[in-house]
């Protein structure tokens, strides 16, 4: 099979299973719970390994390498997007029933915009190849900025697009259902007009943390593969899987107080691997155990050290 074809049958089956998802599954708004969100990652992740197979089987061990180093790099990155959708989300308070229809609703935007932004870099990378050298400067420097940013002094209300979209659309005191718009009077004797819930205000939260992370970990999967279509294919299934991660860690999510760490060392060694890739070429099948092992390292210092508030 092409890379075409290939191309063409993996986005047909993302369609059909958000389709699945939203109009069968999750058709009603409720509160998921930990047993259907692990059930959910289960199914997100055995999809994944699935399509590395494929990619195994048509194009060779060293496609599937890349494809997998980076699904688990943007996988393992999508976390740090939790810590600050927990925020946002409990910064709003909004209903845990309404919170996979946000989601839902932010990853369709979200695969939008990575897909552009994946083309972009690989344009980018093959007419100007030292534009490689910023990406892996940028990661470096980032992933020393996370292992000192606290996500605790995130404010919501000072996101920029939040204050234009309150300043171009009138806003609902308070939620209508699980609806993004609504028709009503802003006030008693005033004609009916459209205006935005504050669903809709968190969802443009969601998608505008989403572009911030994604100029972090798009140039990261580019550290490990320059195939656009690996970038693209395993960008989607990391991202197809974090509604379903963040309602399976949202609560307990506090308790791996390490995994910034990890993270940011995961970020500081690809940037460097792109740094010093004329130099030295970092083989795919290191860069997998190497990524693999910090996290693993992080999570389970994270388990045998735990803090004092979270022992309480």
């Amino acid at each position: 099979m092409s890379r075409t074809a290939l191309f063409v049958a993996f986005n047909v089956g993302v369609l059909a299973m958000l389709a699945v998802d939203l109009g069968i599954f999750n058709k009603k708004a409720h509160t998921i719970s930990v047993k259907e969100a692990a059930i959910w990652s289960t199914v997100w992740i055995t999809l994944s390994l699935g399509f590395a197979g494929v990619i195994y089987q048509l194009h060779g061990q060293q496609s599937a390498l890349e494809f997998m180093t980076g699904y688990l790099i943007e996988y393992s990155l999508s976390i740090d997007n939790i810590f600050v959708i927990v925020l946002i989300f409990a910064y709003f308070r909004i209903p845990d029933k309404y919170q996979h229809r946000v989601l839902f609703w932010g990853i369709i935007g979200a695969l939008i915009m990575r897909g552009s932004m994946i083309a972009a870099g690989a344009f980018l990378i093959q007419r100007f190849h030292w534009i490689i050298y910023v990406f892996g400067a940028f990661l470096v420097f980032t992933g020393i900025r996370m292992a000192t940013q606290d996500e605790s002094d995130i404010e919501p209300e000072a996101n920029p697009v939040l204050r234009l979209v309150r300043r171009l659309l009138p806003v609902t005191h308070d939620y209508r259902g699980q609806s993004f718009f609504v028709r009503e009077a802003p006030k008693r004797g005033d004609a009916l007009r459209i205006m935005a819930t504050p669903l809709f205000v968190v969802l443009i939260l969601v998608e505008t943390t989403d572009l911030i992370f994604a100029v972090d970990s798009i140039p990261a999967i580019f550290a490990v593969t320059r195939d656009p279509f690996l970038v693209y294919t395993s960008n989607v299934c990391a991202i197809l899987g974090l509604r379903s991660l963040y309602f399976l860690l949202a609560h307990v999510i506090h308790k791996f107080h390490f995994l910034k760490l990890g993270l940011a060392v995961v970020l500081t060694f690809v940037g460097a691997k792109m740094l010093l890739g004329s130099v030295y070429e970092v083989p795919i099948l290191v860069a997998l155990l190497v990524v693999a092992l910090v996290l693993s390292a992080s999570i389970a210092a994270s388990i045998a050290f735990p803090r004092k508030n979270d022992q309480a």
